[in-house]
């Protein structure tokens, strides 16, 4: 068998590192920090719980990673919002549709255990507080504002309406199952009436 060269070895951790946090992150959501064991991710992963530790010191340290990139990627997405075509209703209703995937249920989660959870390490505190909820509603709010004077949106103060309709996307985050096996459509557009009423 060749050897490894050096490109080949990096891509290799990096798949491996990957695979860790990726198991790492359906645990931590299904149990939360404390009821998770480095044994648990490793057996997640299907790798030894020896191997798991050669990338992560602690489940702490790898909570930490998981909520960092949690973070960066909602970022992105309300920085996307931005740079989406189309009427505001039909740009938020893709962002919603976006905020729904299973892809990113077990992310929400994640989240939603740093800021109501006091079982978890201050610097993830410290990164979810890095980007705060209203900065999030802000960067929506020029949005709604032309929804509502083009009359596609409901009167009213778009920041309450907006939290509004955060609420509800968590509530749906949040159920036992998440939207396994329900028409995601059908519930973005009964979402989209309530800030059309």
């Amino acid at each position: 068998m060749t050897p490894l060269n050096d490109r080949q070895l990096d891509q290799l951790r990096d798949e491996r590192r990957e695979q860790i946090k990726k198991a790492a992150l359906k645990v931590f959501a299904r149990r939360g920090l404390v009821g998770t064991k480095m044994s648990m991710i490793a057996n997640e992963a299907s790798i030894s719980q020896g191997l798991s530790y050669r990338y992560y010191s602690s489940k702490d340290e790898l909570f930490i990673a998981l909520v960092k990139d949690a973070m960066e990627e909602t970022a992105k997405a309300f920085a996307a919002l931005g740079l989406m075509q189309g009427s505001s209703t039909e740009r938020i209703r893709e962002f919603t549709i976006r905020m729904l995937d299973a892809s990113n249920r077990h992310s929400f989660m994640l989240i939603q255990q740093v800021q109501t959870s006091d079982e978890v390490p201050d610097e993830a505190k410290d990164i979810v507080q890095q980007y705060p909820t209203r900065s999030f509603i802000e960067q929506m709010t020029p949005i709604f504002n032309e929804g509502q004077e083009k009359g596609e949106f409901s009167k009213g103060d778009p920041a309450e309406l907006l939290m509004l309709y955060f609420s509800v996307i968590s509530g749906l985050m949040l159920l036992p199952h998440g939207l396994d096996g329900i028409n995601l459509n059908h519930h973005v557009d009964n979402l989209m009436k309530i800030l059309k009423t």
